[in-house]
């Protein structure tokens, strides 16, 4: 098997990929495991995972693969924020840290 690209998607996509995989034939033991984790865990929809992203792409300085950590994962405080964007966190200012906390608040 030869990897074409890579992109990291939102929980929703990667959900949204296994089941359409799932229908075309058997997953594998890991693939059942991801699909099963993820219907246990997923919280937003499509449309709302969208939207949060595009609100979210607004802040310059924040990433794509940190977007999506934040969808994922939705954080509720300035300790969840900085767990899921870890180092990255020291670059936001305060003022983006609560524009990216209000804008998850108004989504979850």
């Amino acid at each position: 098997m030869n990897i074409l690209s890579e992109k990291t998607v939102p929980d929703i996509e990667a959900k949204e990929i296994l089941e359409k995989r799932e229908k075309e034939g058997e997953l594998k033991y890991e693939q059942k495991n991801a699909l099963e984790l993820l219907k246990k865990f997923v919280k937003l929809n499509k449309e709302k995972t969208n939207s949060l992203t595009e609100e979210l792409a607004k802040i310059e300085k924040l990433r794509d693969r940190q977007i999506v950590s934040i969808v994922n994962f939705l954080p509720e405080d300035r300790d969840d924020l900085r767990a899921v964007l870890q180092k990255e966190y020291s670059i936001l200012t305060d003022e983006e840290i609560n524009l990216v906390l209000e804008t998850v608040k108004k989504y979850s």
